[in-house]
């Protein structure tokens, strides 16, 4: 099980951070970034789980720059609410608490990002500008940032069934970068490795993606 802690910020503000530890010699480590509702215990599970399979990883509580402790539900109000708080943190913002986090555990070795929704743009972003291997899940808002030259390999899985997400935005990832790993979930809508929501949840779809991520950073963080 993970445990709180503070880091600082370029800023000169701290943040709260989940974070676990790896049993002995980690793999290397993974910064966590969150969907719009905050570092809730959804995200500490995912933090806990990446630990359990060898990687010390840490969830930056990038909301408290607006508002502390926030863990939000998957409800009409939480989404919201999750909306309104992720367009107070700008993307250069949250890669500079990506930054901050990955000092946290630079201990580790070699550091990596995964990201899920607004996360996964976040993650994505981490290859482009910070030179972080990292995996991008379902990143709705990458779009906007295509063709922003990349500084580290970077994997994308994207929901067949994702409304927020068109095909032809999928296929904008590939032809602009064609090195990068881009994976489609016939069966998977947004959100479908949140398993606590059984909306959203797809469980072949995460665990075929979560093995397609393990493998990916054991090429890149080794």
């Amino acid at each position: 099980m993970g445990h709180t802690i503070n880091i600082s910020t370029p800023r000169m503000q701290c943040i709260g951070a989940y974070v676990a530890e790896a049993e002995g010699t980690p793999k290397g480590g993974l910064v966590v970034v969150q969907e719009i509702f905050g570092v809730n215990a959804h995200i500490r599970s995912v933090v806990d789980r990446f630990a359990a399979l060898g990687y010390t990883a840490i969830a930056p509580a990038f909301f408290d720059h607006v508002e502390s402790g926030v863990e939000l539900a998957y409800d009409r109000s939480g989404f919201a609410r999750g909306r309104h708080l992720a367009g107070e943190i700008p993307f250069d913002l949250a890669l500079e608490d990506v930054g901050s986090a990955a000092e946290a555990i630079a201990s580790a070795g070699r550091i990596g990002c995964v990201g899920y929704c607004w996360g996964g743009t976040v993650a994505f972003l981490a290859a482009a500008r910070l030179g972080m291997p990292a995996v991008s899940y379902y990143g709705a808002r990458n779009v906007q940032f295509l063709g922003e030259p990349l500084k580290a390999p970077v994997m994308f899985h994207f929901g067949g069934k994702d409304k927020s997400i068109p095909p032809e935005a999928v296929e904008r990832h590939r032809e602009t970068y064609p090195d990068a790993e881009v994976y489609v979930y016939p069966e998977a809508g947004h959100a479908f490795n949140r398993d606590v929501d059984p909306e959203a949840h797809e469980t072949a779809s995460a665990t075929l993606a979560l093995e397609r991520s393990l493998a990916f950073f054991e090429r890149h963080l080794a």
